[in-house]
């Protein structure tokens, strides 16, 4: 796993959540888990668009160092492994929710490529 050549320097807890939950990715997975509840690599790599097979994982496993996702293999042949967010993943739904309502009520874009998880937002705009 990439490795940084200097140190995190987080210095307040708005940092600190955006260096969780923040960048292109991160939000994004966590909201296909929190509406499919449990998927697989492959599933979850169909959800997604236009993510690399490395970017994916590399995404994966900052979220499960961070705590938010877990990560469980299975004694299987062929080997079969799901992702599901944990509790601490599950309380970041709320806010990326608040996020989301505040955005749209700012941003609209026609786009194929909307996530159907975005497109589920309840956010209201009286535009």
């Amino acid at each position: 796993m990439y490795k940084p050549k200097l140190e995190k320097d987080i210095r307040c807890p708005l940092e600190y959540g955006l260096d969780i939950f923040g960048g292109k990715w991160k939000s994004r997975i966590i909201c296909v888990l929190a509406e499919k509840e449990v998927l697989r690599y492959s599933s979850l790599r169909k959800e997604m668009t236009n993510i690399t097979d490395a970017v994916l994982a590399t995404t994966l496993k900052e979220l499960m160092a961070d705590g938010i996702v877990q990560r469980q293999p299975f004694d299987e042949i062929p080997p079969r492994v799901e992702y599901c967010l944990t509790d601490k993943g599950r309380s970041v739904v709320p806010i990326l929710q608040s996020i989301c309502r505040w955005s749209g009520a700012y941003h609209r874009e026609n786009s194929e490529y909307i996530l159907s998880q975005c497109q589920k937002c309840d956010y209201k705009c009286d535009t």
